[in-house]
């Protein structure tokens, strides 16, 4: 036997048990293991934002797992001012930003909100919005001297008179305000041109948006549309050889011939600018975004009157 074989015998005992030293080199590294994974948790600190899973909801506080130590706890005052279609829409399972409000509060509970975490994420999306110059929607909520009040996600917005497009600035008095009126609950293509997270001015610009909208507005509803669709809309224009419409987005040309049944000597004899009317859409070309529509497909056709009130042979 060589010097090597029998330094090997003499480390390994004959019972195949580790040594005292193997012992003490897995507990130093389990020691290490966990000294490293300590340094890699980071407790939530207040004012800090974190993506969490909803857990458990009840009636009066919803549970979150939040990566840390101890679970969060959203309060049942948080959860009243979420708005109540996005509370119901709330699913165990599901990822929610939260803001943590309390790391530990009297009872040792790390209380956290959805409300504030949802508005910071819009925030910070506020902010990007502003700076990549993009087109978002919002939601008309009311108006008042300046301008026309909005909501965009989480958030309350504004948009001055001057960059309105939807409701002209010469308008005055009573007719400006029944026009703010109608505008309540109606969707704007905007952009971001003032984010103040401090101050909480969240300012919008419809005039800015204006053109892009548009063109993503017609994108989409060309997208969405199909030959013999029927869909509503306004008419927009008159001309001796048809009437335009818009469809929310686009407009639609109705050749005179596709106005009615009988000879239609211009449109104007059957319809006027602002007239809501369902049509028919005939053909889509969306290489150069044409729309060509019928009003007259949808009204009764005579002949289909006439063969109810005669018959083959009928002396007439």
């Amino acid at each position: 036997m060589d010097f090597e074989e029998n330094k090997q015998q003499k480390q390994t005992p004959p019972n195949g048990q580790p040594t005292p030293s193997d012992d003490t080199e897995d507990a130093g590294q389990s020691f290490m293991e966990m000294l490293e994974a300590s340094f890699d948790y980071a407790p939530p600190q207040r004012g800090e934002i974190r993506n969490a899973i909803i857990l458990q909801i009840e009636s009066n506080e919803i549970i979150v797992d939040m990566g840390a130590k101890q679970d969060g706890i959203v309060t049942a005052q948080d959860l009243e001012r979420l708005d109540p279609q996005f509370r119901r829409s709330l699913q165990e399972g599901q990822q929610v930003p939260v803001y943590v409000l309390n790391p530990r509060d009297s009872e040792g509970n790390l209380i956290v909100s959805i409300n504030m975490g949802l508005q910071q994420y819009d925030w910070d999306n506020a902010r990007r919005l502003l700076e990549n110059d993009e087109v978002v929607e919002v939601t008309v909520t009311g108006h008042n001297r300046g301008g026309v009040l909005v909501r965009w996600n989480m958030l309350e917005g504004f948009i001055p008179s001057s960059h309105m497009v939807t409701v002209s600035a010469g308008l005055q008095g009573n007719e400006r305000r029944d026009a703010l009126d109608e505008l309540k609950g109606t969707k704007l293509g905007v952009k971001v041109i003032e984010v103040d997270q401090d101050r909480r001015r969240l300012i919008f610009s419809e005039r800015e948006a204006q053109r892009e909208w548009r063109a993503q507005q017609k994108a989409r509803l060309l997208a969405e549309l199909n030959e013999g669709d029927m869909v509503r809309g306004t008419v927009t224009g008159l001309r001796d050889f048809g009437a335009f419409v818009n469809l929310g987005g686009a407009d639609g040309l109705i050749h005179v011939s596709e106005l009615a049944w009988h000879r239609v000597d211009h449109p104007r004899d059957v319809l006027r600018v602002g007239d809501e009317i369902d049509v028919y859409v005939l053909s889509l070309d969306r290489e150069s975004n044409r729309i060509a529509l019928s009003r007259k497909r949808l009204l009764p056709d005579p002949w289909d009157k006439a063969l109810e009130n005669y018959f083959e042979g009928m002396l007439v």
